[in-house]
């Protein structure tokens, strides 16, 4: 190969067709490494490079017209465990289903090519292949395909803080990829502002355009952005934003951040769409288990924290947060209510326990389904994670199948990550091992629960279907909100709907609660039920009457949505 400017090097290779494979001899005597930008790794990370013709799919998704933030709902998932199989095709049959329930926008879990026969995917060291667990780099354009056939979106859970810790050959071709001047929590820090970093972030940003050009994906995931470190003049994340819509061309994509300090200036400043909110799901899981230890220790589960959630999104935007002695958050006052993906549940927080276990089977029946009203009908974003939609009973464990030392590194450090958790250090519970298959099989959804938890399905196709229709809570605006505490587990938000009139969310996550007199304005006129989480269809205990004739009484463990009659 020729040297170029900057560090690069070229040749041109004749007769090199789709399915060839190849490597790269960096000097005499040198071993052989597979290509860090190769778009497809058969053998895995360790093999060789093949050759990839991504101009012979043919698509059929020119009319598909992208995507806009409003209105999406979210479905993460993992395609490893999706399925039985495990596959992109496998996944292709259960999509209809998703439309059905009133899922618009898949997000993928991370996909680039990783060592070992299974894993989460945030290990990933070939950024531009798709793991061939899942199928080859067409059977992936094939489920966007179909998707977009459906009405589907689907955008990409990509990691550009840090690179697995096997098989990633990077620093053999350069040393300017990485950098020791910050300190990253998964490894060695990249290197986007320092010497030789304009290569480094002209990978990452024609990784971000890659995606969207090449398999017609309609945004992005941003991994741990807190762990993305750059005091260039214009950030990285930025640059990666700005190419990602300029790859779509005219159709709009949707760029969102996970930022565990929660830092609006990602939207304001750095042009993502939007960020996960934490904080709801905290305050929704206190609400849910009554338990508030580790990083939960700085939330309370309270009416007001939902009212407030309700209005302006993160609830810590600058106060001190004990749990890490420092202040968490900024002002996002300005924010619209769509940039916060609101959730109960994400692969993260339900593997951050012993068992795996969902959320749904650590709270009772009652408390989910009034929780999973305010999450779908609230002005956020709101995101389910794979099986949540029919009440999976399978767990979602942490697997990660490397090589013994490193496994036994893993694990150690998942131990010790858990051992926050007074309950569980206490215990000195047993944590399922990462590398065991087991672990991993167990984590696969069964679909047949769609047929035989009909009221869970139930309960999240009707509240979809509400939001879709109702013009109310389509709208997604949080200045329509206002909210008082009726209780000591009770809150009532209404919606002042102007020519669509108002709507009423009353929940109760206590003991049935009998209000008289009712000296609260948001409460006043005469009202309509239009939908009860105590419905038998959902596996409620009937819809007892709220408001008779003013004289209101609230159900334990229950969330109604009422609108006001015309005129009163």
């Amino acid at each position: 190969m020729l040297p170029e400017d900057d560090g690069y090097f070229s040749c041109f290779v004749s007769g090199a067709e789709a399915g060839a494979r190849y490597q790269f001899r960096l000097g005499p005597g040198s071993r052989l490494f597979p290509d860090p930008a190769s778009r497809r790794q058969p053998d895995g990370p360790n093999g060789p490079s093949e050759v990839v013709d991504s101009a012979t799919f043919r698509w059929t998704d020119w009319n598909w017209r992208g995507v806009l933030l409003e209105g999406q709902v979210v479905y993460e998932m993992h395609i490893g465990t999706f399925t039985c199989e495990g596959t992109w095709a496998a996944a292709q049959m259960h999509l209809p289903a998703l439309v059905e329930t009133g899922i618009t926008l898949l997000e993928i879990m991370p996909v680039a090519e990783f060592p070992g026969k299974f894993g989460w995917g945030y290990d990933g060291v070939d950024l531009f292949a798709p793991s061939t667990l899942y199928g080859t780099p067409d059977d992936f354009r094939g489920f966007v395909d179909r998707a977009h056939a459906l009405g589907l979106g689907v955008i990409l859970d990509v990691v550009y803080n840090h690179l697995g810790p096997d098989g990633n050959y990077l620093r053999e071709f350069s040393d300017g990829y990485f950098t020791g001047r910050y300190d990253n929590e998964w490894g060695e820090a990249l290197n986007f502002d320092g010497p030789g970093a304009a290569g480094v972030r002209e990978y990452f940003v024609s990784n971000a355009r890659y995606w969207i050009e090449e398999f017609h994906l309609d945004g992005l995931r941003l991994d741990a952005t807190q762990q993305i470190f750059d005091h260039s003049p214009v950030h990285i994340l930025k640059d990666i934003a700005r190419e990602a819509r300029r790859a779509a061309g005219r159709k709009p994509i949707v760029v969102i951040g996970e930022n565990e300090p929660q830092h609006a200036a990602l939207i304001r400043d750095h042009g993502l769409d939007a960020l996960w909110n934490d904080d709801f799901h905290h305050t929704a899981r206190v609400a849910m288990t009554g338990r508030n230890e580790a990083y939960y220790s700085d939330y309370r589960g309270t009416p007001q924290e939902f009212i407030s959630s309700f209005r302006w999104g993160f609830l810590y935007q600058g106060q001190r947060y004990h749990w890490q002695n420092k202040r968490r958050g900024e002002p996002a006052f300005d924010l619209k209510p769509a940039s916060f993906v609101t959730y109960i549940q994400n692969h993260d927080q339900i593997a951050n326990s012993v068992s795996g276990e969902r959320i749904h089977r650590l709270t009772s029946p009652g408390r989910y389904r009034a929780i999973t009203a305010i999450l779908l009908l609230g002005p956020g974003t709101p995101m389910l994670f794979q099986g949540q939609e029919f009440g999976a009973s399978t767990p979602f464990l942490y697997f990660a199948d490397h090589r013994r030392e490193l496994a036994l590194q893993v694990q150690q450090g998942r131990e010790a990550f858990l051992r926050q958790f007074p309950g569980i250090a206490a215990s000195n519970a047993l944590i399922p091992p990462a590398c065991e298959r087991g672990t991993f099989e167990a984590s696969r959804l069964d679909h047949k629960e769609r047929e035989t938890n009909i009221a869970a399905v139930a309960l999240h196709r009707d509240l979809l279907k509400l939001r879709r229709e109702d013009p109310v809570f389509r709208s997604q605006r949080s200045d329509w909100i206002h909210g008082a505490v009726l209780g000591p587990h009770a809150f009532a938000l209404r919606f002042l709907g102007g020519d669509f009139g108002d709507r009423l969310i009353v929940v109760n996550l206590g003991r049935d609660l009998p209000l008289t007199p009712v000296p609260e304005p948001l409460m006043a006129g005469e009202w309509s039920l239009v939908w009860s989480s105590e419905s038998p269809k959902y596996g409620g205990h009937g819809v007892p009457p709220v408001d008779a004739n003013g004289v209101w009484s609230i159900a334990g463990e229950s969330a109604a949505v009422m609108t006001l009659e015309s005129g009163r």
